[in-house]
């Protein structure tokens, strides 16, 4: 229980900072008008950094299921909300967080199926079909 809590205060921690760099470092302010192209950047960016958390939290916590990696994305969405509601000036960094980034979610259970399906997770299983001794 400890590495997962452990592992979803990193995975937000990871997110925030890289979020916060990226506006420090731009010297764009996360609340006013921007230009497409640092829009679009922004999207990539936080789209990589929301996944990066995502997989630290996973690994972090060391289970099995995407439990915790919902409860970041929750988490990370709730904050966004609130952050809407209360912010004046245009609300696109808050927008992108809740509908892009936490959409992050469906394309991390896509790939942690994919590593179910395929066995990718334990590659000493008696299920793995790569293992020797199944002909291969």
């Amino acid at each position: 229980m400890i590495k997962q809590i452990l592992g979803v205060i990193t995975g937000y921690a990871i997110f925030v900072i890289s979020s916060v760099l990226l506006f420090r470092l731009s010297g764009v302010k996360p609340h006013v008008e921007a230009s497409v192209a640092f829009m679009f950047l922004t999207f990539i960016y936080g789209t990589a950094f929301s996944f990066l958390s995502g997989l630290v939290t996973q690994i972090i916590a060391k289970t099995k299921n995407l439990k915790v990696n919902f409860i970041l994305f929750i988490i990370m969405a709730g904050f966004a909300t609130f952050s809407l509601f209360k912010s004046d000036g245009s609300s696109w960094t808050q927008l992108l967080a809740i509908f892009v980034f936490f959409s992050n979610f469906d394309f991390r259970r896509i790939v942690y199926n994919q590593k179910k399906q395929y066995n990718l997770t334990s590659p000493d299983s008696s299920e793995n079909p790569y293992k020797p001794g199944f002909g291969l």
